[in-house]
């Protein structure tokens, strides 16, 4: 029996998987934290995908509890500007896709252009998102009423029982989330100890041993988990794990960042995070309560640091000011296995994409998932860990896949930058899949094949929003019946319209909530 985790490195990543930890493994397994005073967090990892919801409820955290605590936000999607073209825009939503004798609504719009824009025709979200509204009634009521919540207690759901599509996620300050899950770790036995970590101690076996601090002296356990960022102070440095980088297929290496206060009642709370294209990358626009979170992510190989903050001042404008901006130089790939021996390497250790899709904290959530189910005992199954780091790099292996299309598919060519994405390599399998899809749009079976938490309705909203890829329905659509998918189209129009009028801006549901 393992009794003892020591957890090297907080901020979001740690203190998660503190957090989770003592929920779901109680008083058997102590839980040690230590983490420097001296070393910042990035903490800009403020936007998240609907799978976060199952993090909350494992842990009974309730929204009206740490949502204020935390400046948080509702996301019910990505709204992605300037992509295809300057000007154009559209939404890749938590909706899963209507389906009309036995074909997505995608496959009836691309046959009968019913109206100018996809994501309005097929998607409840996007006029929702448009008109600033609250996914849920000012009395708490979810505007989703084909997803049933439980009453009381929430059931200590994973990302694998995920059978029905939750219609949002959440923004948040990364460093008050980090605050929070803190206090409720050690109100629940967690050790927190704030020093600075001098040295990685291995026995004979090459095993972590203990970590030595400058004033506790030496911390030791059964097992280590890295959460010491881009550093990868435990299993790159001291373990010597080497690092598979994704650079030759995703070449955002950079981003500078900015907090800007502004008046949200004024401006409004748009219920989404917004990636706008940009001549060497993109800004993110994460709408907190009471500040923007932005940033320029770009590749260094085509725009210098001094040129990208120039940009995102210019994009942010005068409420810019004198903010201090934070550069950060992102490590792009996974580390070739998570767990080696007895140390696991979660979030920026483990592995980091650019956050086009919001998947870092989603990479936490999972990589604290998986370890419970593989959690190890005295013998140390070499299995266990197999497992795991098969399905670690399953998931970072396909969320790229996944981003190079975005960037593959876009129809935007107008520099260097945009014209060098549609003849850069691609991950293998993309190229065949990508062909498919010409002729049939993509499904569950020819979408990326292991689970990394992108469902077809998202490669379909990607693909028909970024426009660079030439689509056609199935041939059977323009010899079936047409009358049930109009009904359809009728329903999403008559229902958008209806929820716009009767749910409640976010701004007045959150301020509400506070």
């Amino acid at each position: 029996m393992l009794g003892s985790v020591v957890i090297v490195g907080g901020g979001t990543s740690g203190w998660m998987t503190a957090a989770y930890l003592r929920r779901a493994l109680g008083d058997k397994v102590s839980v040690t934290l230590v983490e420097s005073k001296r070393i910042k967090t990035i903490g800009v990892g403020e936007a998240t995908f609907s799978t976060v919801r199952h993090f909350f409820d494992y842990l009974g955290m309730a929204e009206h509890e740490w949502m204020p605590r935390c400046n948080a936000t509702y996301k019910l999607g990505i709204r992605f500007e300037n992509w295809r073209e300057k000007g154009h825009y559209f939404y890749h939503p938590f909706e899963r896709l209507p389906v009309v004798d036995g074909f997505p609504l995608t496959d009836w719009w691309l046959a009968k252009q019913p109206g100018p824009r996809f994501d309005q025709d097929v998607f409840l979200m996007s006029s929702i998102v448009d008109n600033e509204r609250s996914p849920r009634f000012l009395d708490g009521t979810l505007f989703e009423q084909e997803f049933v919540e439980r009453a009381g207690d929430p059931a200590r759901t994973t990302l694998s029982e995920q059978s029905t599509q939750f219609p949002y996620a959440y923004q948040f300050d990364a460093s008050l989330l980090a605050d929070y899950l803190c206090e409720y770790a050690t109100e629940r036995g967690a050790r927190h100890v704030e020093d600075d970590v001098l040295d990685v101690v291995r026995d004979e076996r090459g095993w972590i041993s203990h970590v030595v601090t400058k004033e506790h002296g030496d911390l030791t356990g059964d097992l280590f988990i890295d959460c010491t960022g881009f550093r990868g102070l435990l299993i790159n440095q001291a373990l010597e794990e080497p690092f598979v980088s994704y650079q030759d297929t995703l070449p955002n290496d950079s981003a500078v960042a900015l907090r800007v206060p502004v008046d949200m009642e004024k401006r409004g709370l748009r219920p989404c995070t917004t990636a706008t294209a940009q001549d060497a990358g993109w800004i993110w626009t994460i709408p907190l309560y009471g500040r923007i979170g932005t940033g320029y992510v770009y590749a260094s190989d085509y725009c210098g640091p001094e040129e990208a903050e120039r940009t995102l001042r210019e994009f942010v404008g005068p409420e810019a000011g004198d903010l201090e901006a934070n550069h950060i130089r992102m490590r792009i790939g996974r580390t070739r296995q998570s767990w080696v021996n007895n140390c696991v390497a979660i979030g920026l250790s483990s592995g980091f994409v650019e956050p086009l899709e919001s998947t870092g904290i989603f990479f936490i959530q999972h990589g604290i998932e998986q370890l419970v189910k593989h959690f190890p005992d005295a013998g140390w199954d070499p299995g266990l860990r197999s497992s795991y780091n098969t399905a670690v790099a399953r998931v970072m292996d396909g969320v790229r896949e996944f981003l190079v299309l975005h960037y593959h598919c876009a129809a935007r060519a107008d520099n260097a930058y945009w014209r060098d994405a549609k003849t850069r390599a691609l991950p293998d399998g993309l190229a065949e899949r990508l062909e498919q899809w010409r002729s049939k749009l993509p499904s569950t079976d020819t979408i990326y094949p292991h689970y990394h938490g992108f469902e077809p309705y998202s490669y379909l909203s990607m693909l028909l929003g970024l426009g660079g890829l030439e689509l056609k329905p199935a041939n059977a659509v323009s010899l079936m019946d047409d009358s049930r998918a109009a009904d359809e189209f009728r329903r999403i129009k008559d229902l958008s319209h209806d929820l716009v009028k009767r749910l409640p801006s976010q701004y007045e549901y959150l301020s509400q909530m506070r």
